[in-house]
């Protein structure tokens, strides 16, 4: 923590220098959750959890005719966890979020070298997730191209682990991370055009992750995922359309063949009145039908899929891989209130794509509500959501409807600031 102080002490008396070059801004965001059944059914003889997290991030910008410099600190902390008195972070969540140069390199051309987030679209694939505390970044070489209204981004990543004081790995082929999608290997190629009222974008990405012998330590090669797809928007007067169509092929973790894995949503919105604006949607996601060693599901990989599917994180955060797929039918509704206040209602049905073990293929509906409140230089956002059952959800989450919670819920109340120290508007 001392090397954290120091760097922090210096960034902050580099600004006595060409001020007006230098933005300094951060963030607070405790958020007190209570948790009944959220991210899988909870037992009816289950105590619900309760607890409040807090992230804390200090921004640095730095910008110059050449290049932009950006340096991000964060804590991520949970109320408690760290025993009092004690001279030293216990939980280890001070983390450096992001870190990286843009360089210009002229005629549209700029190279973002670092810890950055990639986040693309509506996040379907690549997001920041900024729901969660702790975010998503990714250290990777972004190459930008812009014109008009197109651009490139090439994205490169190649992800190590020290073994020992020496050096890296043995001839630099293993990368103990694993679970969770987490790569080795990173080729990321998207395109995006916009064309008046119209935008569209193609994506294509290939990720390798790291396998090994039998013996679980020894590094064997990689297994390499691509993923391609499409991202089309629309959007005249009161009308908006959006459609996301994703194919994924190759081999995931574990050498498991993927073949017809593939992901299709279309989402309407219109705004009826003036401060009122109405949504419906369909989005479907392939399951798992095919053989031992191979598998059909497709999954969404580095999105931000807290926004997508539910705010009860049931489907796609951390969960339900190689499993039945989804088809997730929803309609939503925008209030605007006030000038300050907005509200968000979404009912969701959710069914697999494929049956489970039982034939059964219904699942349950969500019903999430949102409600945002803005005041003077901070909001309040305030949550709740309620999960209805259907038979096919106690089995795909093995709980059985005997023992289940008559209710499964989740309300969570979150306060944001994010105060302006140096350049911007405070």
């Amino acid at each position: 923590m001392k090397k954290q102080y120091l760097i922090l002490m210096l960034l902050l008396a580099c600004f006595q220098f060409g001020k007006a070059q230098f933005t300094l801004d951060g963030e607070f965001r405790p958020r007190a959750e209570y948790r009944n059944g959220f991210g899988s059914v909870i037992a009816e003889d289950a105590d619900a959890g309760f607890g409040i997290s807090t992230r804390t991030r200090l921004n640095a910008g730095f910008k110059t005719e050449t290049y932009d410099f950006y340096l991000s600190f964060q804590d991520v902390m949970v109320w408690g966890e760290n025993r009092q008195l004690l001279p030293y972070d216990q939980n280890n969540s001070f983390s450096i979020f992001q870190a990286w140069a843009d360089i210009k390199l002229g005629d549209g051309f700029s190279t973002k070298i670092g810890r950055q987030v990639l986040s693309y679209d509506d996040q379907r694939i690549l997001g920041g997730l900024n729901w969660a505390q702790q975010g998503r970044n990714h250290d990777a070489a972004l190459v930008k191209y812009v014109k008009g209204g197109f651009k490139l981004d090439l994205a490169l990543a190649f992800n190590q682990d020290y073994s020992n004081p020496t050096g890296f790995v043995s001839e630099g082929t293993s990368y103990d991370t694993t679970g969770f999608f987490s790569y080795k290997t990173m080729q990321m190629l998207h395109l995006s055009k916009t064309w008046g009222k119209f935008s569209g974008s193609l994506l294509a990405m290939n990720n390798g992750f790291q396998e090994y012998e039998e013996d679980e330590e020894t590094a064997n090669g990689v297994s390499n995922l691509q993923t391609f797809g499409t991202h089309l928007n629309y959007g005249i007067g009161k009308f908006g359309a959006t459609v996301n169509a994703y194919l994924q092929t190759g081999q995931q973790q574990g050498e498991v063949a993927v073949k017809g894995a593939y992901l299709l949503s279309v989402d309407v919105m219109h705004k009826t009145l003036e401060k009122v604006s109405f949504g419906v949607g369909l989005e479907m996601i392939s399951g798992n039908d095919a053989d031992v060693g191979e598998t059909a599901a497709f999954f969404p990989l580095y999105g931000t899929n807290h926004k997508f599917n539910g705010f009860m994180d049931y489907f796609y955060v951390g969960n339900h891989a190689n499993s039945v797929g989804l088809v997730d039918v929803h309609i939503s509704a925008n209030l605007d209130l006030n000038e300050s206040s907005s509200l968000m209602v979404k009912a969701l049905n959710f069914s697999g794509e494929q049956g489970l073990a039982s034939g059964e293929k219904a699942l349950g509906t969500e019903i999430d509500l949102v409600y945002k409140k803005k005041f003077n230089g901070y909001a309040l956002v305030l949550g709740y959501s309620q999960l209805f059952s259907n038979d096919g959800m106690y089995e795909l989450k093995g709980v059985t409807e005997r023992v289940a919670a008559s209710t499964q819920n989740w309300a969570w109340a979150m306060l944001v600031l994010k105060p302006k120290f140096l350049g911007g508007t405070k």
